[in-house]
């Protein structure tokens, strides 16, 4: 066993009625606080209504700003941070997916900070300090894992580019996870986020920093997403299922904290920054099915681990064969939560690949996979991401074998 680190600063509040703490959590770090959120539609009324009933009882002055958009700007940043200034606000509470949880924790940055948050992304000499504010999450999604990450994910519209804040100044002070909140959430939102819980806990396993402990954390992710997101995807008021995707989200995000994602958040990333109508999810599981074709032979032992997960059937297999039925096994599952899709399903244009390639291998995602793509590996990952109805007829050939 190697050694390793394990650090984990947020506190997590975990079940089924937990929303109820949030003024009480948001009151421990200010008195002024600024709430989160995608803007206020008719289903979310009644969630926002409660949570500022909750803050007013425990004493906290709520201005709202729900300007955050899926894949949120470096623009909505902004219109936050100064959200923040006119309200002179303390504290910053997201609440929603990752999009508003990742924002709140960019505006805590980008407020109190010169410049603006995409001056202090992760390959930035300049990192966000001490002057940061206090963020509390409340997630109503079960996948991006943002609640217990320092991590802030933003797209920058001029550059069609989407990177990160990462840094543990912004971990969230407190994380309320709250499966009651998921109940209505839809089917498409519901597969999407799921399958990014997933990714975060099977690339966890392929990280370089993976340890004992992220390990048993990730195993046992996928575990409860294997048996219960189909559960959720055909049944959202399943509230066994949704507790249990609200904790293997949590767990996958754990994971993500202390070892990172591999490959596949490359092109996950690169895919909505240069096309923000594609959800994190949607790009990512239209990756999986090239990725894991490229990876299982530099991963054996824990493609088999997880292919097993996925078909206890493999249980009695050797690892190589195991670890090649991942591939069947992951598109299959793509298959049962209505997630299976190629490039063209999106309206990508084919002859942007080979930028999409390039920008795909920006982030350091790919250089933590057991087997590093060049960009011609990359183009040609995208190209066979390309079709709806690909066939895998043989092992990807690529160019570094």
């Amino acid at each position: 066993m190697h050694e390793f680190n394990y650090s984990q600063p947020t506190e997590i509040r975990f079940g089924s009625g937990k929303i109820n703490e949030v003024g009480e959590a948001v009151a421990r770090y200010g008195k002024r606080c600024l709430l989160v959120t995608v803007s206020v539609e008719p289903v979310f009324e009644p969630l926002f209504d409660k949570i500022k009933a909750s803050l007013k009882a425990a004493g906290v002055e709520v201005a709202h700003f729900d300007g955050i958009i899926p894949n949120p700007t470096t623009e909505c940043i902004t219109a936050g941070a100064a959200a923040v200034k006119n309200h002179d606000a303390d504290v910053v509470l997201g609440v929603g997916g990752g999009s508003s949880m990742d924002s709140a924790k960019a505006i805590a940055v980008e407020a109190t900070h010169t410049g603006t948050c995409w001056d202090y992304l992760y390959c930035s000499e300049t990192q966000p300090t001490e002057k940061t504010l206090p963020v509390i999450a409340v997630s109503t999604t079960s996948g991006t894992g943002s609640q217990v990450t320092q991590v802030a994910v933003v797209t920058n519209s001029r550059k069609r580019d989407k990177s990160a804040i990462y840094n543990s100044i912004v971990y969230p002070k407190v994380a309320i996870v709250d499966p009651d909140l998921m109940l209505t959430l839809p089917e498409h939102i519901t597969a999407s986020t799921g399958f990014d819980a997933f990714a975060h806990a099977f690339e966890s396993l392929l990280h370089p920093d993976a340890s004992p402990y992220t390990d048993m954390m990730a195993r046992e992710a996928i575990h409860l997403i294997v048996r219960y997101l189909p559960r959720v995807v055909k049944n959202g008021s399943d509230r066994e299922g949704r507790a249990a995707m609200a904790w293997a989200d949590t767990l996958a995000g754990l994971c993500i904290a202390n070892a990172g994602v591999t490959l596949p958040h490359g092109i996950g990333m690169a895919i909505p920054g240069m096309y923000p109508h594609v959800m994190h999810g949607e790009a990512l599981a239209l990756n999986y099915p090239a990725f894991t074709r490229f990876t299982f032979k530099n991963a054996v032992s824990q493609f088999a681990a997880a292919s097993r997960l996925l078909n206890p059937v493999l249980e009695n297999k050797p690892d190589m064969a195991a670890a090649e039925s991942m591939c069947e096994e992951v598109d299959k599952f793509l298959k049962e939560i209505g997630m299976w899709f190629g490039l063209e399903d999106f309206d990508i244009p084919r002859e942007e690949l080979r930028e999409l390639a390039e920008q795909s291998l920006v982030l350091p995602d790919n250089g933590n996979n057991p087997r590093v793509a060049t960009v011609v590996d990359m183009e040609v990952l995208l190209e066979q991401s390309y079709p709806t109805d690909r066939c895998f007829l043989h092992d990807c050939s690529m160019t570094n074998e």
